[in-house]
């Protein structure tokens, strides 16, 4: 079975925007403490419409953080508001009414800021795992990819696990340090992963290849199977 550790741990405070990385992230049913738990909005055929990166590419170039607490000091039922700082520099706390404001006119829409604590990731209730092999897989054939542009939460390293090995892991269990994650089904890519995390440019080569050749997937869909959790970076990996 596959053995591993965990290289790297993500969360994204504002769905879409970037985010940041941790040294340990808590978790619960619901996910990763904080993670999407914010999202901006506009108007769409007289409809509030939450906004992505799909609409709005603009939404790559801000930056969301939670200041000044460790991923896994982070409350699940008391997350605090995100600092987000513009692409000039400039930084808001997310109750700031000149945010909303900035944001606005940098992406060229009416946009209001939304909070919820049910999280907003697009399957709820759920962790997006990735592992180094099959980065480094798709890198070779496209050039290299930046792992921000999958919007991973838990990114593995395995020992003598090829890659896109975890097409085939759905309806097992990981166990990564004392938590263990139900594995719900390979996570198959929308356009967001084409657009480059800094400059924002598409390429669509990207997704046309994973579906191409992997029907789209690139990393797997995972739930905390019971209870609460802590994980971190060097946390042993096990596929049961």
């Amino acid at each position: 079975m596959p053995r591993g550790t965990v290289a790297s741990l993500h969360r994204w405070p504002v769905k879409s925007l970037a985010g940041e990385d941790a040294d340990a992230l808590r978790l619960d049913a619901r996910g990763i403490a904080g993670d999407r738990a914010h999202a901006l909005y506009d108007t769409f055929k007289d409809a509030p419409r939450q906004l992505t990166v799909r609409q709005a590419p603009g939404m790559l170039r801000w930056h969301a953080r939670y200041d000044g607490l460790p991923g896994d000091a982070l409350d699940p039922d008391a997350v605090p508001l995100p600092i987000v700082t513009a692409p000039d520099g400039a930084t808001y706390s997310w109750d700031d009414p000149a945010l909303a404001t900035a944001m606005s006119d940098d992406l060229g829409r009416a946009i209001t800021l939304r909070r919820d604590e049910a999280l907003m990731q697009d399957l709820n209730d759920s962790v997006l795992v990735t592992t180094q092999a099959t980065l480094d897989a798709v890198s070779q054939v496209l050039g290299p990819l930046d792992l921000r542009r999958f919007r991973t939460n838990i990114h593995v390293v395995l020992d003598d696990a090829p890659a896109y090995v975890e097409n085939e892991w759905e309806g097992r269990q990981l166990q990564v340090g004392d938590v263990t994650l139900d594995l719900l089904h390979p996570c198959i890519r929308c356009v967001i992963p084409t657009r480059d995390p800094d400059t924002t440019t598409k390429d669509p080569n990207i997704l046309k290849w994973l579906t191409r050749h992997h029907d789209g997937y690139f990393g797997i869909n995972a739930r905390l199977s019971s209870g609460t959790g802590r994980i971190a970076v060097g946390d042993a990996v096990l596929l049961r």
